[in-house]
């Protein structure tokens, strides 16, 4: 079955549509009365907007955008990622969006949350402090963090957001997670059912539309998958890319020219969604336990045990880095690109540890940085072929 064919199918083709005009789909929300919600990070706990009838959405930065109105308001050493979000902003080419919801997720989105802010109107605006360590004050510091952004988004919509209502909108996004888990499934054949530029089409079309629309999406696209019979062709090199985010098909299709990314763990790929949150009686609780336990990012500090006051770097490889070992195996990986934008600080900081412990399970790995825009995918291209050829 040719590719021509595969795309003429509901759910991949639609898939396709909106990741190529995201926005256009996110204006069609808004003229039918509802208030849409951009965050710029998977630490935003969209639970609680869906529960009152907020509609989340995701936004990303373009590697074909030149970033010119942020310089006025952030040093070029500085995230390309989340200037380019800024400078979109800045451009109006958002602003269909109602409010804005970010994170201390790094110190470059907080410091851009606030400039964010000041610079550009929204009707709401909220900020997140988020812990950088999981111990019991964090936790309890964060779940204060959580009841002030109930409080605002209580006045924000005149709604009374109940624990009734925040159950129903966590089961809606479980089942979001499930499918997205579902997903990644259809990767692990020796000859993949899906590929790592198909799932990143579906991912990011589904982070721009409300909770149940993008389920519906992502069930059409499992569907027309499963009845493939054959999927993307059999190359010798199955790839985990580990990233801070990937979220452009150009990048990934530089991969999968000689290789098959059968695993992304960013913030656009599974992290947000490998886990799912318990309901509690305060349903606060299971929200708080997830973002700040379950999402593998680097910027949460994780010892080996807590409380411990000397280091035993083994065992702190192993709690930081050991659930990617089921991964490893349970799809066959073969290899690992770490993967990381020009001055992403917390990730960067990790590679030297995340190399090692690759290294001492026998996976072969390489650390590429990039600069966030789409005249270094030839440079990109030649040391991904490069590193190909060594294991393949």
């Amino acid at each position: 079955m040719t590719n021509q064919k595969l795309e003429t199918l509901q759910g991949l083709s639609l898939a396709k549509k909106i990741y190529s005009n995201r926005e256009q789909r996110a204006r069609e929300i808004k003229a039918e009365g509802k208030k849409i919600i951009g965050y710029p990070c998977t630490y935003v706990p969209l639970e609680m907007l869906t529960a009152l009838d907020l509609v989340p959405y995701r936004i990303y930065g373009s590697i074909r955008e030149p970033i010119t109105e942020a310089d006025r308001a952030l040093p070029t050493t500085f995230c390309p990622f989340i200037r380019s979000c800024l400078d979109l902003a800045l451009k109006g080419k958002d602003n269909f969006l109602d409010g804005l919801v970010t994170a201390h997720s790094c110190d470059p989105q907080h410091r851009t949350a606030h400039i964010w802010e000041s610079s550009v109107k929204y009707s709401y605006t909220h900020f997140i402090d988020m812990p950088g360590t999981i111990r019991a004050d964090s936790m309890a510091y964060y779940k204060g963090q959580l009841e002030d952004f109930k409080k605002t988004l209580q006045a924000f919509t005149g709604k009374k957001l109940t624990a009734s209502k925040l159950k129903a909108a966590i089961k809606l996004h479980n089942r979001q997670r499930q499918l997205v888990q579902e997903l990644y499934e259809l990767t692990k054949p020796a000859q993949p059912l899906i590929s790592g530029t198909e799932i990143l089409q579906t991912i990011k079309a589904v982070m721009s539309l409300p909770v149940a629309e993008g389920n519906e999406l992502l069930q059409q696209v499992i569907g027309d998958v499963n009845k493939r019979s054959a999927g993307p062709k059999k190359k010798p090199v199955r790839l985990l890319i580990w990233s801070s985010t990937l979220d452009d098909v150009d990048i990934t299709q530089v991969f999968e020219d000689k290789a098959n990314v059968v695993m992304d763990e960013s913030c656009g790929g599974i992290r947000p969604f490998r886990g799912t949150i318990e309901l509690t009686a305060d349903p606060l609780d299971g929200i708080a336990d997830y973002y700040m336990k379950e999402i593998t990012c680097a910027r949460t500090f994780r010892q080996a045990r807590l409380g411990e006051t000397t280091k035993d770097f083994a065992r702190d490889l192993q709690s930081r880095f050991g659930y990617l070992k089921g991964i490893i195996e349970d799809w066959k990986i073969n290899g690992a690109i770490m993967f990381l934008v020009r001055y992403c600080d917390p990730f960067a900081f990790e590679m030297p540890a995340l190399k090692a412990y690759f290294d001492g399970i026998g996976l072969p790995s390489i650390y590429i940085e990039y600069d966030y825009n789409i005249g270094s995918l030839a440079q990109l291209k030649t040391r991904v072929e490069a590193f190909l050829e060594t294991i393949s």
